[in-house]
């Protein structure tokens, strides 16, 4: 993409001019394009007058209302840069992202004066900010949260190529669960609303009237993350669901869900994909710092490669680094890179912690290994590499094990400290039916994995522990571990 590739606010103009008639976005408000595009302005003339410089990094307070996205594309019109920083966000987690950001003004369209102040003087122009559309905070599973720069060049580009595997149109009605804070929200409510679909945002995700508004608002394409549909199966008796489920699929609407932000895992996979038939269920893999949506495991490819990523998406290169930094042999697992014109510019004031090496490569952090040419499959996180007896273990190998046994719902593993072992392996597991058993899940695994791989104890929960970003979080269940508060099953 060139760089002087069109920017996002122009493209959502050209979308607002093209289809001005038709509603882009319902909720507790509903907006036409034509009123979209002209809110949006106004929010812009606000920011120039207000003294808004170009590149200069805005707070945007958000919560999915539709102010929210009308705020995101004003910012864009007056040439600022947006981080999204939702409405419930603690004043200190707040203040963090603004030590970061230095940014002085801050917007929120529900407050009677949208318009606040963070710092009395502007903040210094940075090379890394110009051109950019977004500073998007990761979950910070491995450190504090990092601000990812993203340009309208890489962020446009990246839209463009999830358009041309995923078609939306303006026939659209998309429900949109995910929060704008993060990216997958972010580009699920873009190409809805560049390409003349309808935007239905939700504040909260319900899962137990998610499918019954699914079938009454004639959803055709929604986004999810792997923690809401585990809730939405374990809160909902199996014939209710299942009864929901044959509605959905008589009313004909739902032609696709799209699920990513963690690993699915094949019993979760299998279940939804039964539920949401003969919508198809895509699974997505992709970080913040690559625009999102590297790898898809389209239908066709989801029975032969269950549990793994799929396929790269258009422009994407990968390689699976070994630990002498050269390739890892045919069918080894080690760290995924990932190349494409689609990378953040760097990490806002935090230069040291780029992962991008000299030739362009993105070290993921994820251990993984080439199932068959071209496909990938995810085997655990570099630094949550469980090592017991001198063997090292990927935990989401255990995970996937566990979560392939027809009773288990989802399943963490982590390694504890053992003084003769070094580390322990210890599994979480959220039962799907209440008659499992340790003894069964047992001899399930022992067909299935390495005796070393086997979990040395089980924990049976109600819902894995999630993090921020509501995704299963390793760190929280060591964590529970080192306070006490599991006992084992």
């Amino acid at each position: 993409m060139s760089d002087d590739a069109p920017r996002l606010e122009a493209l959502l103009a050209a979308a607002a001019e093209r289809h001005a008639a038709r509603e882009a976005i319902a909720g507790e408000r509903v907006l036409r394009y034509a009123e979209l595009l002209a809110e949006a302005r106004k929010v812009a003339g606000t920011l120039r007058q207000a003294g808004l410089a170009r590149d200069e990094p805005l707070h945007l307070r958000v919560s999915n209302h539709p102010l929210d996205l009308v705020a995101f594309f004003g910012a864009w019109l007056a040439g600022g840069v947006v981080v999204p920083v939702h409405r419930s966000s603690p004043a200190l987690a707040a203040a963090q992202i603004a030590h970061r950001t230095l940014a002085r003004f801050e917007w929120d369209a529900l407050a009677a004066s949208p318009l606040g102040c963070l710092a009395s003087e502007p903040p210094p122009r940075r090379a890394i900010l110009e051109g950019s559309a977004l500073v998007v905070f990761t979950s910070g599973s491995s450190g504090a949260p990092k601000g990812a720069v993203l340009s309208h060049r890489a962020f446009a580009g990246k839209l463009g190529a999830i358009q041309s595997l995923l078609g939306f149109g303006e026939n659209e009605r998309t429900l949109l669960v995910l929060n704008i804070t993060f990216s997958f929200g972010i580009w699920v409510a873009l190409l809805t609303l560049l390409h003349g679909g309808r935007l239905l945002p939700l504040e909260k995700f319900a899962p137990g009237t998610f499918l019954e508004r699914l079938r009454v608002e004639a959803i055709t394409r929604v986004g999810v993350v792997p923690t809401m549909m585990r809730a939405l199966i374990l809160d909902r008796p199996a014939e209710a669901l299942a009864r929901e489920g044959r509605a959905l699929a008589v009313a004909g609407s739902l032609k696709s869900v799209l699920i990513g932000g963690e690993s699915l895992g094949k019993g979760l996979g299998d279940s939804l994909r039964e539920l949401v038939a003969p919508a198809d269920l895509i699974d997505i893999y992709g970080l913040t710092e690559t625009s999102t949506c590297d790898f898809f495991l389209v239908p066709r490819d989801a029975a032969r490669y269950a549990g793994c990523i799929g396929r790269p998406s258009p422009g994407v290169r990968f390689r699976i680094r070994g630990e002498d930094g050269g390739d890892a042999a045919p069918g080894a697992v080690g760290e995924l890179c990932i190349a494409s014109p689609y990378l953040m510019n760097g990490y806002l004031g935090q230069p040291e912690l780029d992962p991008v090496d000299a030739e362009g490569w993105l070290g993921t952090g994820d251990l993984a290994r080439e199932r068959d040419p071209g496909v990938v499959e995810i085997a655990g996180r570099r630094k949550e590499l469980i090592v017991r007896g001198g063997n090292k273990i990927a935990p989401q190998e255990i995970e996937f094990a566990c979560s392939a046994h027809p009773k288990v719902a989802a399943a963490l593993a982590v390694g504890r400290p053992d003084e003769r072992l070094g580390q322990r392996i210890h599994a979480l597991v959220v039962p799907r039916d209440a008659s499992l058993t340790v003894e069964e899940l047992r001899a399930f695994l022992r067909a299935r994995l390495d005796k070393f791989k086997q979990p040395d104890a089980f924990y049976f929960a109600r819902e894995l522990p999630a993090g921020r970003t509501g995704k299963a979080d390793r760190g929280r269940f060591a964590a529970m571990l080192e306070a006490g508060e599991l006992a084992p099953a």
